[in-house]
């Protein structure tokens, strides 16, 4: 009887290393076409609100010691904000970067987020954020600095807000805990 070290390295059959080959190209002209140098985000459908973020940031870029501007695959999000099934555009300044500046856009706060919903910016400083459904509601969590709630930076901190359409505003509450 063969233990399971012998079996290991026992030589496959024709048809096995075959498969392996297959396998293995497979994998390997799939991680060409996956990977490609697509490095930067597609700024060019940003609506004006948007657009206007991203060549501010370029602005301060450039005149920060003649750096050059790169934005992130990522940086740029298509997410329904309000439940109305449209999707609404997001700008994330996380995925924002300048050659001559490591922390230009993001700091011990977060970095900010540009939420594009009913032709308006509205911008919160987080340090990550989701949506959630809750109820008929779609809900914007994010995490935000601990001085949001009375605290330092690393204490534990969120905040949760629901787009009012007729109002055309965010609404948020921190709660009473008792």
């Amino acid at each position: 009887m063969i233990n399971a070290i012998d079996a290991a390295f026992q030589p496959a059959s024709p048809i096995e290393h075959q498969l392996k080959y297959l396998v293995s190209g497979i994998v390997f002209v799939s991680g060409l076409v996956w990977t490609s140098p697509a490095v930067a985000a597609d700024v060019s459908q940003l609506p004006p609100g948007l657009q206007a973020k991203v060549d501010l940031a370029a602005r301060a870029c450039a005149e920060f010691n003649d750096g050059q501007f790169d934005i992130a695959w990522g940086a740029v999000e298509r997410v329904d904000l309000d439940g109305d099934l449209q999707r609404d555009w997001v700008l994330n300044e996380s995925g924002f970067a300048c050659s001559s500046a490591a922390s230009l856009y993001c700091g011990t706060g977060g970095c900010m987020s540009h939420f594009w919903i009913s032709e308006e910016v509205h911008s919160l400083l987080n340090q990550g954020w989701t949506v959630v459904d809750f109820g008929s509601q779609r809900i914007v969590i994010a995490a935000v600095h601990g001085s949001d709630c009375e605290g330092i930076n690393p204490t534990p901190c969120v905040s949760a807000s629901v787009w009012d359409a007729e109002a055309k505003t965010w609404r948020s509450s921190a709660g009473s805990w008792e």
